[in-house]
């Protein structure tokens, strides 16, 4: 049976080292770092992404404030929004919760964000940055899956990766981390990477699935991954957040890409879900508002 990474443990590790990081930033004459979240609509995973992340920062130690728009807001307005958090010196980091109403473009509204105040490391400057190799803020999910790997000391040296989805916010930055060079600013994991995606045949799939030593799946398609798919000991990291109902109690429940139960016997490590790669991802966004906040502070006593 495959060693069960445990997110939540890992992430808690991680906000208290968070904790002591802050204090010692604001034991040193900085103010405390501020996030603002933006919510446009009445999503209600969106509300619960976003309460969870402010509970994180209220746990460090960061000052945070939600900002909630309707779903008729222009993307005019929005943008005007984002103009002022820019602007305004006692916010730190700025997060528009994604997704945003058909009505308004992602790309614009993400490459809109100060890209030092950018903590969902989204923006194209800092997607450039990491595409080459240079210091920056990564997207949360994907830093979070590496340092998952980390933590479990799981060797990515030369080794085949499989990321299963083609996203630019999880699986593109995640492609980018396992294959890079590790003697860069990224840190990167120096693996052979191949990305799969809705478009590659089911019979590929499987084939590339089990000659990878480590699989990063996030596409949101329960039970995509399954037992014959996964070489024995291999690592699986499960992104995929989906809401299903419970054929035997009739409740809705949250379950991952991957058939867990069934991976789980012939895998070495595996994320679960809920649990695994989710509290990680908030862990990281915090470690970005921390990380772009000390840029700033550092900044502006140079100045």
């Amino acid at each position: 049976m495959a060693q069960i990474i445990n997110g939540n443990e890992i992430a808690k590790e991680i906000r208290g080292q968070l904790k002591q990081e802050l204090k010692d930033l604001v034991d040193s004459g900085n103010p405390v770092p501020h996030l603002t979240a933006v919510i446009v609509g009445e999503d209600p995973a969106s509300e619960k992404y976003v309460q969870n992340k402010m509970n994180a920062c209220l746990e460090v130690g960061i000052s945070s404030e939600t900002k909630r728009l309707p779903a008729s807001t222009t993307q005019e307005e929005l943008l005007q929004l984002i103009a002022e958090l820019n602007k305004d010196q006692r916010v730190t980091g700025v997060l528009v919760q994604l997704p945003v109403p058909e009505h308004i473009n992602e790309r614009t509204i993400c490459n809109a964000v100060d890209v030092d105040k950018d903590v969902d490391g989204f923006n194209e400057l800092n997607i450039g940055r990491l595409a080459l190799d240079m210091d920056g803020i990564v997207p949360a999910t994907p830093l979070g899956v590496k340092r998952l790997l980390e933590h479990q000391n799981i060797e990515t040296h030369g080794r085949n990766a499989v990321v299963v989805g083609r996203s630019k916010n999880v699986s593109l930055p995640m492609a980018i981390l396992l294959h890079a060079d590790g003697k860069y600013a990224t840190k990167a994991l120096d693996a052979t990477v191949t990305i799969c995606h809705r478009y590659t045949p089911p019979k590929e799939l499987a084939r590339h699935c089990r000659q990878a030593d480590i699989i990063v799946v996030a596409v949101g398609k329960p039970g995509l991954i399954t037992k014959d798919m996964v070489k024995p000991g291999a690592c699986v990291i499960d992104v995929g957040i989906n809401r299903i109902k419970d054929e035997k109690t009739g409740k809705f429940k949250l379950v991952g890409d991957v058939d867990f139960e069934e991976v789980r016997q012939v895998a070495g490590h595996i994320t679960p879900v809920p649990g695994g790669v989710g509290p990680m991802t908030v862990a990281m966004l915090l470690h970005n508002t921390l990380k772009t906040a000390k840029k700033q502070f550092c900044d502006r006593q140079a100045s």
